[in-house]
């Protein structure tokens, strides 16, 4: 059975996003970007909600020119593999391939895919990936801890939602960036 995984960039102070809504804040050199791509190598599909979707569509083309680094156009081609499933009453037509739009966030759909996926899937957004904790969905948390504090912004996790976390592993990146890596306790 497929891991439902949620990795996000965090701030100490807990949010993904600033309060204009960019997410430019987030350290992004050498080390942690090949530390991500690593662990994209997993995911066979990726659950967005429309925002996320909008913001990660980019790598439809990112390596169409040849000037990316290598590490750039291995994370554009394990992007454009994996299968989207985008959630949103609002998105008229998807810019990627191997993308669908669902209008209902369905967790029982989402029990079946796990059910049925050859490979893991993670669920981006904050506000979806909230829907997905209350329904008992989730499996793993990975934050990219950076040392920043924003002040406010989208909260990374959401309120009034309690649950129990192992911790599995932690990695300290030369920039500050500390990954946590957790698993979700039934």
């Amino acid at each position: 059975m497929a891991k439902l995984i949620y990795p996000v960039n965090v701030s100490l102070d807990g949010y993904m996003e600033d309060e204009r809504g960019n997410i430019d804040w987030g350290i992004s050199d050498d080390e942690t970007y090949a530390f991500w791509t690593g662990f994209q190598r997993t995911i066979g599909t990726y659950l967005y909600g429309r925002r996320m979707y909008e913001s990660m569509v980019y790598w439809e083309t990112a390596n169409a020119s040849g000037d990316q680094p290598e590490v750039t156009r291995e994370f554009a081609q394990i992007w454009q593999a994996a299968e989207k499933i985008v959630y949103s009453r609002t998105l008229q037509a998807v810019s990627s391939a191997k993308t669908r739009v669902e209008r209902e966030f369905d967790p029982d759909a989402i029990r079946r895919l796990k059910e049925s996926s050859g490979a893991d899937i993670t669920i981006g957004g904050p506000e979806l990936a909230g829907r997905a904790m209350s329904a008992g969905l989730i499996d793993e948390c990975h934050l990219l801890l950076n040392p920043i504090v924003l002040g406010g912004g989208k909260r990374a996790l959401p309120d009034n939602l309690r649950m129990r976390l192992e911790l599995l592993g932690e990695r300290r990146f030369r920039s500050g960036v500390v990954h946590l890596h957790y698993r979700v306790i039934v």
